[in-house]
């Protein structure tokens, strides 16, 4: 199985990739959900010895943007790819929670031959299948949900029908609230090839906001899911 750890920064970058992630979704801001990285954290992308995806989204709150935002996520994308990104992360939604299909189109061609991976913006849509096959016309290779549940785990039913809808033409990839604990339930309820995880620890005292990566966590995780 394929084990994703989205990290808030370089240094937690290497310790979920030191301890058995295969992936790393790069973002920056985890308590508010995960920004575009910084810069300097985007530079560092090479040093990172698992293929890396950025994290596309600029601002906190709903994912629904002015064309102005997009045009920013746009640049974004473009300085993922210069950083080295194998990867973007991204999704955009209209007021009522649609996808907003021509946003998505415009950022998808700025993406052309990266990875993409529609982000958790698909679990607030209202038509959840309908949603899917747009992520596959528009040329995704993944979404990331919990099932439009609070967790994976509470949404597996959702993931499972998902998986058997796509038929192979597009990864779902199970993510919130995935533990050690939960992942031999969530791949045997869902068929999962895939997980994602944050792996946090707890913030330490002074550092709250702060969301730092826990490799014993990670290598527990990694554990669960190879038996």
């Amino acid at each position: 199985m394929t084990l994703e750890v989205c990290v808030e920064s370089f240094e937690d970058a290497l310790i979920a990739a030191q301890n058995g992630a295969d992936r790393i979704e790069y973002c920056s801001a985890l308590a508010v959900g995960g920004l575009t990285p910084t810069p300097g954290a985007l530079a560092r992308m090479p040093e990172i010895p698992v293929p890396c995806f950025a994290m596309i989204r600029p601002r906190p709150g709903n994912f629904v943007y002015s064309a102005t935002e997009i045009e920013t996520m746009t640049r974004e994308i473009a300085m993922a790819r210069q950083a080295g990104a194998q990867g973007v992360v991204f999704g955009a939604c209209k007021a009522d929670g649609s996808l907003d299909t021509e946003a998505l189109k415009l950022l998808c061609d700025a993406a052309g031959g990266l990875a993409k991976t529609l982000h958790r913006a698909f679990d607030v849509t209202p038509d959840a299948f309908g949603a899917l096959e747009t992520a596959v016309s528009l040329g995704f290779d993944r979404i990331l949900t919990s099932g439009q549940k609070p967790t994976a785990e509470e949404g597996c039913n959702m993931i499972a029908d998902l998986i058997a809808r796509a038929q192979g033409r597009i990864i779902i990839l199970p993510g919130s609230g995935v533990t050690a604990a939960n992942a031999s339930t969530l791949r045997a309820k869902t068929g999962t090839s895939q997980l994602h995880a944050s792996c946090k620890q707890a913030a330490a005292k002074g550092e709250e906001g702060r969301v730092a990566t826990d490799g014993r966590a990670v290598r527990d995780l990694r554990r669960a899911m190879d038996h």
